[in-house]
């Protein structure tokens, strides 16, 4: 009795045992999955971004071609897939239509994703750097400065984002560099609090202990051996903020407070299709939207795909 008794405990210890291993294959093929797609999404963009000025078959801010000296001009509100023949040998096609003036929606569009990602770059790159330097100094000096700095950053973090990223743009004007000082207003206060907590949790370990009683500088401990410990907890945020810097960018140029036109930006080209889309001219806002959508959706899938690797669960069982 004693025997199939532990023979029946030792199958289902098997087979839980087997249970937890295939969920945990299962969990991590679809976090590389999700992380591997959101990458090749985001290598399309970059590479429209980088390469786009060479793909695009005609200039995005004109409505006029040359062909053989002369110059033509481009029929507004053409559909997708349209051809126009300039002469005997030459027709031209507009593979996403134009728009209404003209204009070619792909080359438009192509040429757009490098103004949207220098936007959403230079912005998560400015918040990134002034609120995890902020964090860092406020979480480990402590005492006065950190009682300011979080009463500040408390307040912005309340503030509604999308408001408070209008009302800088406002006071800034157009322009690439204003609108990313702008959107990056909105997020310095994610990364202080993120990082300042785990400055907190970590001045306190004894490994900091014994590095001030080496005699180590204070800027040292600090940069060299608190900063690296408490940037894991960034790295999937990053990815987060950059699709809401896009999202953001993309709500600035709707509203008219983005780059100046005729420079072809996704917001703006949204917002100009907006006006057609009921008239049945849907591709002029449409394609724009549709590449907002899944640029955002690349950076969220890399997102959660990082969060699940760095989970400190996850590297304590490891």
């Amino acid at each position: 009795m004693s025997t199939r008794t532990s023979t029946r405990g030792s199958g289902t210890e098997i087979a839980g045992s087997t249970a937890a291993l295939l969920a945990s294959r299962l969990r991590s093929l679809g976090e590389q999955r999700s992380l591997s797609a959101g990458l090749l999404i985001l290598a399309v963009v970059v590479f429209l971004a980088l390469a786009g000025e060479y793909l695009t078959p005609f200039d995005p801010t004109l409505s006029v071609v040359a062909v053989g000296g002369k110059i033509h001009n481009i029929p507004p509100l053409l559909p997708p897939g349209s051809t126009v023949r300039i002469d005997e040998r030459t027709e031209l096609l507009f593979v996403l239509g134009t728009d209404h003036l003209g204009r070619d929606v792909l080359s438009r569009i192509v040429t757009g994703a490098r103004f949207v990602l220098t936007v959403a770059l230079v912005a998560t790159a400015i918040s990134a750097a002034i609120g995890v330097t902020l964090g860092l100094l406020s979480g480990y000096v402590g005492g006065a400065l950190d009682r300011v700095v979080s009463l500040v950053m408390d307040s912005m973090y309340a503030f509604p984002g999308l408001v408070l990223a209008i009302a800088v743009a406002a006071l800034l004007g157009t322009g690439i560099l204003n609108m990313a000082t702008a959107i990056a207003v909105v997020y310095i206060p994610s990364y202080y609090r993120m990082v300042r907590g785990a400055v907190l949790s970590l001045k306190s370990l004894p490994f900091v202990e014994a590095l001030r009683v080496m005699g180590m500088d204070t800027p040292s401990i600090l940069f060299r051996h608190i900063a690296p410990n408490a940037l894991y907890s960034i790295i999937a945020v990053l990815p987060m903020n950059f699709a809401d810097a896009v999202i953001t960018e993309a709500a600035l140029s709707f509203l008219g407070l983005g780059i100046s036109p005729p420079t072809p930006d996704w917001g703006y080209d949204l917002n100009t299709g907006r006006r057609y889309f009921l008239s049945g001219h849907w591709w002029i806002g449409a394609f724009p939207g549709m590449m907002i959508v899944l640029t955002v959706l690349g950076f969220l899938l890399v997102g959660e795909g990082l969060g699940e690797r760095f989970n400190p669960r996850r590297l304590m069982r490891r």
